[in-house]
């Protein structure tokens, strides 16, 4: 049966959306991008700025999911400018071991929502 995941301590959807839902043992978050929780708003800073904040959007969500990213089995992100690959993999990393890291996809789009620099969406499992 399909569970809707929630949390307050990342930001709400903003649009017709659940942050994640589950499936059995399966745990798939929508995109997060780098908003506030407690403000709504977009983090201050550039690329590393707004990745952190992401990646922390995303451990709120597999936490509120008895989950994590030692859990994560394939993220996709989308960053507004291939330019910025090596900024964001530097952050990145820091959430995700190599030797464990997940499967990934990582796009360039033309544009993402509020005109903001990254977004990450995770598939994963419950602890």
């Amino acid at each position: 049966m399909k569970e809707i995941i929630s949390t307050t301590k990342a930001p709400a959807a903003i649009g017709p959306y659940n942050q994640g839902t589950s499936f059995d043992k399966l745990v798939f978050l929508s995109g997060q991008i780098p908003l506030v929780a407690e403000t709504m708003e977009i983090v201050e800073g550039g690329v590393k700025e707004q990745t952190k904040q992401v990646m922390e959007n995303l451990k709120a969500v597999l936490e509120e999911a008895n989950s994590s990213f030692d859990n994560v089995l394939k993220t996709t992100c989308y960053l507004s400018d291939m330019d910025n690959f090596v900024a964001f993999n530097e952050v990145y990393s820091e959430y995700f071991k190599a030797e464990i890291a997940p499967a990934r996809a990582t796009v360039a789009v033309k544009t993402l929502p509020k005109n903001v620099l990254v977004e990450v969406d995770v598939i994963a499992f419950k602890n």
